[in-house]
């Protein structure tokens, strides 16, 4: 096959009925988003029809799946977020935090999904309990936005926390007090701490002899990725956040080569930067790629402090992005804008100049997949 063929899409199409024989329990959310995305763009699953009133001329414009786990529709995803949050930032340096765990810990949160609230709940303690003992009487209170990633680089299941936290905090009387020094070895002890409790309460007595070996194995604390960045968020703010809340499990471009029964990709690996191809069987390759898609009205991007609610000092802010420019991103975030700026031209201009207008919509009452879908079921593996 050659490069224009490399698409999960793809991949998925070919081998999703194959995977389904395979009897694996799978819980609600995957079936759903894979038929969505195989049948993403299928004007039979729904479709726009345009009519050029000077020349006669029909065009389909099919529906697009929305799905989150889509490549295509995740980028439209990505760029509605960003703009969304880039409206909340104010404007001040960020930086860029990753709280992690260690592999010992990981199987628990996928065999029990409920579990990944707690890496929320966790982190966000972490924050606040460090800012308010910078001034216990001020309350110093950070904006950060908080985003759960469940994939290392090679598609395997790493549940980890990016964060995006402002270098400074608003208190009870002081407006702004910048803070650029954030102690690593504080951050990882108390993440540390935090976490396991709160695992502790969740699981019960089980957990306990985990957890003291874990405390034995970590003296320093759980890992805590807390580099400075070079450039302010607010000179580089939408490819920033787009970089950290909306990254995909999988680009395609990481794709090289399919052969129709294997797949063969790259990743470049974390610790010494080194390039690692790897080749897995189709069936092996949708098997590590569904596992991280969420359940349903899960919240992959959460909002805390400054940024989750309005502060007695939020009107003295400056907001990094103006309600005007928020007003003339959203109207430019249609579809029509998008393919415009992203490929130079207008997809419901004819062919003769004139505007096409838009005479029908048609949406299936009930897509034909879900007929011989197996009924959903929760599992421990995917």
């Amino acid at each position: 096959m050659d490069n224009k063929s490399f698409t999960i899409k793809q991949i998925l199409a070919d081998h999703w009925n194959s995977f389904l024989s395979l009897n694996y329990d799978l819980r609600p959310a995957i079936p759903k988003n894979v038929e969505k995305v195989i049948h993403c763009g299928d004007p039979a699953f729904g479709h726009a029809l345009y009519f050029c009133g000077h020349c006669d001329k029909f065009k389909y414009v099919p529906f697009r799946c929305k799905s989150r786990f889509c490549n295509t529709c995740g980028a439209s995803y990505v760029s509605d977020r960003a703009i969304s949050i880039s409206s909340k930032l104010i404007n001040c340096t960020h930086r860029h935090l990753v709280f992690t765990i260690p592999s010992e810990l990981r199987n628990f949160f996928r065999l029990d999904r409920s579990l990944l609230n707690v890496l929320f709940e966790a982190s966000s303690q972490t924050i606040f309990a460090w800012f308010h003992k910078l001034n216990k009487s001020e309350h110093f209170t950070p904006g950060f936005i908080s985003t759960l990633h469940t994939f290392g680089r090679d598609l395997k299941w790493n549940p980890h926390i990016h964060m995006i936290i402002t270098e400074g905090a608003s208190g009870n009387n002081t407006i702004w007090r910048h803070i650029h020094h954030i102690p690593f070895t504080m951050l990882r002890k108390r993440w540390q701490a935090t976490l396991l409790d709160l695992l502790h309460k969740r699981l019960g007595s089980r957990f306990y002899p985990l957890k003291s070996k874990l405390f034995l194995s970590f003296k320093e604390g759980f890992y805590v990725y807390a580099k400075k960045e070079k450039k302010s968020i607010a000179k580089n703010s939408i490819d920033y956040i787009v970089r950290y809340t909306g990254k995909p499990a999988m680009a395609q471009s990481r794709i090289l080569n399919y052969d129709g029964n294997f797949v063969t990709f790259y990743y470049d690996r974390h610790e010494d930067g080194k390039r690692v191809t790897e080749k897995l069987s189709a069936i092996e390759f949708i098997k590590r790629l569904i596992v991280h898609i969420p359940d349903e009205q899960f919240k992959m991007v959460r909002y805390y402090g400054l940024y989750a609610k309005r502060h007695k000092h939020s009107t003295k802010f400056f907001l990094l992005l103006s309600p005007e420019k928020k007003k003339f991103l959203r109207r430019h975030s249609n579809w029509r804008a998008r393919i415009l700026m992203a490929f130079g031209f207008d997809p419901i201009r004819c062919s003769c100049g004139y505007t096409m207008e838009l005479v029908d919509i048609f949406t299936p009452k009930k897509p034909t997949f879900l007929a011989y879908l197996p009924p959903p079921a929760y599992n421990i593996s995917c």
